[in-house]
């Protein structure tokens, strides 16, 4: 059977695995750097793509090829294909009070009504709005917007600026998926078609937007057959194979909640953003921006590395003692308090002990995204296991404190590049018609062992948090 290739052109880094198209066995995997920044040359990512894809093998035997890549950024091109300015990223919030402005101009409500989510600063049309405002020269060049997935699905298939692109600049060939669709603020989950108006009303004029492909879907390429591609959240659950009950977890920088649903979900407060998925379903979700950042923080105050941390929390008694950990470093978006700082609660002479922050820490990290799972959940979608991902979740304490926060099971797959993977899932979909059934492996199963006491201690003073 033939191979195929899926990407993850990352905020950090261009990621590739190929694998086998029947079996899902991986053949080579390839990687190169991005530059830093909240605004970046998308040409670095072409760059950084054939890079990877050198290190890789090539092109050799594959028969498909797909993109998973980070969502939001706005990749604006003039009639000859050329970028006008360098992507913003979806982590660049210079396009905040461009939120606000839509936001006040249509309406909380209807934005959900009509798109799925409430404009925040990290969705493209908010970009598009600062882009009007503040740049209003370049605005007006505009005769596409494409995200980071698209822009890269169009130059692997030989389309680009005019003289420097096998194809030259066919702005009509630009194609994308829902799931990074849905995270513009101007693309309907449920109708599966642009809104025209909102589009204008952020950028001031139309433009040309990528087609729309399904999930099984291809356009040639020089040689293969090319799929969708997808937003890295909604490759991430396809490389899981995630259905229907399944609920991701995703432990970094900031902290991811999703599940997998038949059905579109709307939430005007804009806690639970209504994403599609890769799959034809939907992915409601859930960020926060502390995660892997609060066990770095609070590793940092004991000497210690994430291992011994995880040995620290494990030595504890559930609960930490009542010794409780309000994780807001860096304020905190789910729930959206932009200017709270992280607390400690409950401490006594007893309980304030290396052993007790170490396991206030773990159970402050998960009982935040338990938080964003309960939001998810109040909106109607069922869960019936939570799959960890992610670097800490292969620390043990990590695992086993999971299985007491959450009150269905919890599974730990293998460490991998989920991304990628799911985009290689994507590109065998497309070249053979049927959704793979590769198998996911796991890393770990913990016996459940609920301890509702501790997300009530933290309920207790997460609440009290202004």
């Amino acid at each position: 059977m033939a191979n195929v290739i899926g990407v993850d052109t990352s905020t950090q880094s261009c990621k590739i695995v190929v694998r086998d198209a029947e079996t899902g066995a991986l053949r080579a995997t390839g990687r190169a750097s991005h530059p830093d920044g909240t605004e970046v040359d998308p040409r670095a990512w072409w760059e950084a793509y054939n890079a990877a894809l050198a290190s890789a093998g090539g092109y050799d035997g594959v028969a498909a090829v797909s993109v998973g890549g980070q969502q939001h950024g706005m990749v604006a091109l003039d009639a000859d294909g050329r970028v006008i300015r360098p992507a913003l990223l979806w982590n660049d919030t210079r396009s905040a009070g461009a939120a606000r402005d839509l936001v006040d101009e249509v309406g909380a409500e209807e934005y959900v009504r009509r798109t799925g989510v409430v404009p925040v600063a990290s969705f493209t049309a908010t970009k598009l709005r600062w882009l009007r405002d503040n740049e209003p020269d370049n605005a007006a060049k505009v005769a596409a917007v494409a995200l980071p997935h698209d822009w890269l699905t169009w130059r692997l298939r030989g389309y680009g600026p005019a003289g420097e692109s096998p194809l030259g600049p066919e702005l009509a060939e630009l194609v994308t998926d829902r799931s990074d669709a849905s995270g513009t603020a101007y693309w309907s989950p449920t109708t599966g078609d642009y809104d025209r108006e909102l589009f204008a009303l952020a950028l001031g004029h139309d433009a040309i937007l990528p087609r729309v492909l399904g999930p099984s879907e291809s356009v040639p390429g020089p040689g293969f057959a090319v799929g969708p591609g997808a937003g890295d959240n909604a490759a991430a659950a396809l490389g899981l194979d995630a259905k229907p009950g399944d609920v991701g977890l995703s432990i970094g920088t900031s902290g991811v909640v999703f599940a997998a649903t038949p059905s579109p979900v709307a939430d005007p407060t804009g806690i639970v953003a209504g994403f599609a998925d890769a799959a034809g379903g939907f992915l409601p979700l859930v960020c926060t921006l502390n995660a892997a950042r609060i066990l770095d923080a609070v590793a940092g105050l004991l000497g210690v590395d994430h291992d011994e941390l995880g040995r620290l929390a494990l030595t504890a008694e559930p609960g930490a003692g009542g010794a409780v950990l309000v994780p807001y470093f860096e304020g905190e978006r789910t729930p959206n308090l932009p200017d709270a700082k992280a607390s400690l609660h409950g401490l006594t002479l007893a309980n304030t002990t290396r052993q007790n922050l170490a396991r206030a820490a773990v159970e402050a990290l998960l009982c935040s995204l338990a938080d964003g799972l309960d939001a998810i959940r109040a909106l109607g979608p069922q869960a019936s296991r939570v799959l960890i991902v992610g670097g800490a979740a292969a620390n043990p304490a990590v695992q086993r404190i999971a299985a007491q926060v959450f009150d269905v099971p919890v599974q730990i797959p293998q460490p991998g590049e989920y991304v990628a993977d799911g985009a290689a899932r994507q590109a065998a979909w497309a070249l053979t018609g049927e959704r793979p059934a590769w198998p996911l492996d796991l890393a770990a199963s913990p016996e459940p062992d609920p301890r509702p006491a501790i997300r009530q201690a933290y309920a207790r003073y997460a609440a009290a948090t202004v």
